[in-house]
């Protein structure tokens, strides 16, 4: 860990700010979100910096709680960037968001382990997405006309945008090497 932990009594200003905002928005419910109790994860790091930290979280709750795609294509997208990246906390975080939507263990452990993941109908497509914007930056064709088909054109927007948020977590937790919650397992062991 790269930063000193910081707890809520701590903040001041902005910082304070970004953290009541994250306890009074929609992830307030979400209790398997425990990162926001504590601040951990990457809201630890947004606290400190609330000119970013303030639209950033705001986003996210935008991502997670405001859009109309199904939960099990958000966390097919969520998880194939955090099995990308290797990001310890945002997978072990997403795995279980994922199981609870309904993702089978298989394909999130296919993620994980770096095989091919073999989702099927909707998630297929999220994965495909992602998948294709994490290796070559572009989406091809036929993969988007498949998505625009299947989300329409906003779920589709809906979708990159999934993709970039949680791109932008990965590389914050693992640029200031976040430490998963002691409770919680490594996803990848000692490999990252």
């Amino acid at each position: 860990m790269r930063l000193p932990e910081i707890t809520p009594e701590e903040l001041t200003g902005g910082g304070r700010e970004v953290y009541e905002a994250l306890r009074s928005g929609p992830r307030s419910s979400a209790t398997a979100d425990l990162s926001v109790k504590s601040i951990v994860g990457p809201y630890g790091v947004w606290v400190r910096a609330p000119a970013i930290g303030g639209p950033t979280q705001a986003l996210g709750a935008a991502v997670r709680f405001a859009g109309g795609l199904p939960e099990t294509v958000k966390e097919a997208a969520i998880c194939t960037v955090g099995a990308h990246y290797q990001s310890k906390f945002e997978f072990a975080a997403h795995e279980r968001l994922a199981r609870t939507a309904g993702i089978e263990q298989r394909h999130l452990d296919a993620l994980r382990e770096g095989r091919p993941a073999e989702f099927t109908g909707q998630e297929a497509i999220a994965h495909r997405v992602a998948a294709e914007l994490l290796e070559s930056h572009r989406m091809s064709d036929e993969t988007y006309a498949d998505a625009v088909a299947e989300f329409g054109a906003e779920g589709v927007i809906e979708l990159v945008t999934t993709v970039g948020y949680y791109c932008l977590i990965s590389l914050t937790l693992n640029a200031f090497e976040i430490p998963l919650p002691p409770e919680w397992e490594d996803p990848f062991g000692d490999e990252t």
